[in-house]
Parts: C-alpha cells; structure tokens; sequence
C-alpha cells in the first residue's frame, strides 16, 4: 500500500463518521442534484413546446431509468464491493473489479441501444404513450438509446470514485456535465428548432462531457483503483459478484422504470394533462430525494470500508446519522413542497388542468417522504456490508411489491383520487416492512462485536 493509499485508509477508518459523511455527501448531493437536473431541464424547457411535449418526456423518462438501473448496478455492485477491499487492504482485487465493471456495462448499454433502436415503435406505445405524445417521444428517445453506452460508462466511474472516498472528483465530472446540458438545451431546441430532439442530444453531448472528465482522472492517476483491460475478470462469478451486490441499485432503479410504464398507462385513461402532471410531480420528488440518496451514498464508502476494517462501531454511528440527518432533510422538504405546490407545478407548466391535478399529487407524496430516510438508509446499509439478498428485497418494495400492484388496483377502485394517492400508500408500507431488517442487522452487529472481545 503505497502513502496515498495508506492516508485514504486513514481517513475512511479513523476520522469523526459525522464529518466523513458530510465530506462525502455533499459532493455526492451535488453530483446527483445536477444528474436530476439533466431530465428536469429537459422537462422545463420541452413543456414550453405544448402538453404532449412534457408528457413525452415523461414517458420516455422509464427508458433512462432502465440505463440507470444498467449504469447502477455495475457502478454500486462494484463501487460496494471496492470500498470493502480498500477496507482489508486488498487494492489488486478492486482494480479487478472496477475493470471487469466498466467493460461490462458498455457492452450491456450497446445491446440497449441496439434492440431499443429495432424496435422502437412497439417500446414508446409499450411506455404508455398516445397517439399525439408518440411523434415527440420517438424524436427524443432515438438519441437517448444512442447515448446508452455513454450513461452506463459514467454511472460506474461515478460510483468507483465515490467507493474511494473521492466524492469530489465525481462532483466535477457530473456537476461539468449537468451545467453543459442546462446551456444547451435552449439551443438546440429553440434557436436551432430541433424541439424534443435537440432536448435529447444536449443530454447526451453533456453525458460524453462527463464520462471524458471522469476517465481523465483514472488516466491521470488520481484514484487508487487502476482501470485496464487487462485487469479485468470476465469469468461467470467474478461477474455475478458484481451482479449480486449491485442488485439492490438495479431493482430501485428498473422497478422505477415499470413503474412509471405502469403509472404512464393508468394517467393515460385520464388524459395528456394527467401524464404531464405525474411526469412533473416525479422529477420534483426525484430531485429531493436525490438529496437523501447524496447522503446514503456518502454513507455507503463509510460504512463498507470500516465494515471490511471490523470497526462495526464506526458503522453504527454511521448508520444513525445518516439515518437522522435524512429524516430532517426530508421533513423540511414535505413542508416546503406541501405549503407552496400549485406555484411548483404551474413553474414547469401554466395549465390549470396540470396545476390542479400537479398540486393535489404533490401534496400526497410529500407527506410520505421523511418516512423514506429510514428506508433508503436502512437499504445502504444492508447493500455496503455484503447483505445483498436482504437489501435486494427491500429495494423491490417500494415500486415493485407495493406500487404497481396499487398503481393497477387503485385508479380502478377511487378513479383519479387512486392515482394521487399510490406512491404515498407505497411509501408508508415500504418503511413498515424495513423496520424489522434494522432490528435484525443490528442484532447481528452486536453479535460480530461480542466475537471480536
């Protein structure tokens, strides 16, 4: 271990949990605040085209939650597995798993690309689409499954560099890239009138802005794990380890895709006012609980590295604050967002169809979010120490074992009152049900402790 990486272990293993998260959080809060910002820019501006523009962009809003959930699940399932080998010391083992992650998920988001540019037309209409938001949503999701490959390859470089404790390099290369695609959208959508595709090829152009900024720093030496070719493993389990720990990432994220496929074709029985609303209110919620995971994320490094260390303290102390830090943020966040909704909704589209309905669901699902903290924690958690099938379940509650089940039951039985109300109920049963993991993991921490005296 040579002195840089001997100080990194340091400072993971010895400083103040408190500080270190924060340190970690708020570069990570930031990177994904401007990660948020590349879909809500493009809903802010495409929404000045008309309502069947916004609502586009909302139904196309599942397929970048599916590159995401690719992106995610090779950039958390080894950014978890590499904290903990930085943790035991064992540098050559996350240089193997960084590599294999990398190559692996560019070669994953090539076949998205390729099958989703086949068949195209069967996928929108699958989305949930109508007949008039279907032209707006081939224009603008075309370029989106070009720039699959790109997405992936940043998601991991993001999260390697966040495993090692260096938020701040990743807060460059995302937060570079996110002010780029706010600068270019107007551009290429007005002033060069290419409409919703110009939306979709800002975001790509500003994703290469940042997947090169990010690399530049594997290249330049600036982290401790070393991506080549070379280094990577492509055998069955050395992927399937990746797989497994990163599963937790890929169920949030691809259970948010089919979830919105499903929310997209319930709001389609009620109009293209009804998508637009729920595609504004998502991205708002996206954005604020983006904050909580800024925080999980900058607990997860935390608490993998001292895990694999046996500091099982350090990761109880971490865990709380966490914990308590995300129940504030979000309770201060369910009031704001409840107090001024209809001037939230009415920002993105002036529509008093889409601000009535826009403010009533907003309202809803505010009042589930402080309950969110302890979920998301209690998942970071599970997925940082090595317990991969518990946080994969948890991870599936929210979306998959209680909203869509809600979201096909619900608008049938209450209409559109149904509607509003689905992701508050499946919040609430989702922090229910993570209680007794809590409970379970610390009973096992307290285990591991005894075994150590």
């Amino acid at each position: 271990m040579d002195k840089l990486d001997h100080e990194q272990f340091e400072k993971m293993t010895k400083k103040p949990v408190s500080a270190l998260i924060i340190s970690l959080a708020i570069p990570t809060i930031t990177s994904m605040l401007v990660s948020a910002l590349y879909n809500t820019a493009d809903t802010y501006f495409v929404s000045k085209i008309d309502t069947s523009a916004s609502a586009a962009v909302g139904i196309v809003f599942a397929v970048m939650a599916l590159i995401q959930a690719i992106g995610f699940t090779f950039g958390m399932g080894s950014g978890t597995l590499i904290s903990r080998r930085l943790g035991e010391k064992d540098n050559k083992a996350a240089c193997m798993i960084g590599s294999t992650a990398i190559y692996t998920s560019v070669f994953v988001g090539l076949l998205l690309t390729v099958f989703g540019l086949i068949f195209i037309k069967p996928l929108i209409y699958f989305l949930g689409s109508t007949e008039t938001v279907y032209p707006y949503a081939k224009d603008y999701i075309s370029y989106i499954l070009l720039g699959a490959p790109i997405m992936c390859a940043s998601f991991v470089l993001n999260n390697i560099l966040r495993s090692e404790g260096k938020a701040r390099l990743s807060m460059i290369g995302l937060t570079s890239g996110g002010l780029l695609n706010i600068v270019l959208d107007p551009i290429f959508i007005f002033t060069l009138g290419l409409g919703t595709s110009g939306a979709a090829i800002a975001t790509v152009i500003s994703q290469a802005v940042s997947l090169i900024i990010l690399l530049s720093f594997f290249i330049r030496k600036k982290t401790i794990v070393k991506l080549s070719f070379k280094y990577a493993s492509f055998k069955r389990e050395t992927e399937w380890l990746i797989v497994k720990t990163g599963l937790p990432s890929f169920l949030r994220q691809i259970l948010a895709s089919a979830a919105m496929v499903f929310l997209n074709v319930a709001a389609s029985d009620f109009g293209d006012a009804a998508i637009a609303a729920m595609a504004i209110v998502n991205r708002l919620i996206i954005i604020v609980t983006m904050v909580m995971f800024g925080i999980g994320q900058g607990f997860i490094p935390v608490s993998g590295y001292n895990f694999g260390a046996k500091l099982y303290g350090r990761v109880r102390k971490a865990y709380f604050f966490t914990l308590f830090s995300g129940a504030i943020f979000l309770g201060t966040a369910m009031v704001l967002l409840s107090s001024f909704a209809p001037v939230i909704i009415k920002f993105f589209r002036n529509d008093p169809e889409v601000i009535s309905l826009g403010a009533s669901v907003l309202r809803f699902q505010s009042f589930a979010l402080p309950f969110s903290a302890l979920v998301v924690s209690t998942n970071m958690l599970l997925q940082s120490t090595g317990q991969a099938s518990q946080a994969a379940f948890l991870a599936a509650t929210r979306q998959g074992l209680f909203f869509i089940p809600l979201v096909i039951i619900l608008p049938r039985v209450l209409g559109l009152d149904g509607l509003k109300i689905t992701q508050m109920m499946a919040d609430l049963l989702s922090f229910v049900v993570a209680l007794p993991f809590v409970y379970a993991f610390f009973k096992k921490l307290k285990r591991l402790e005894k075994e150590q005296i």
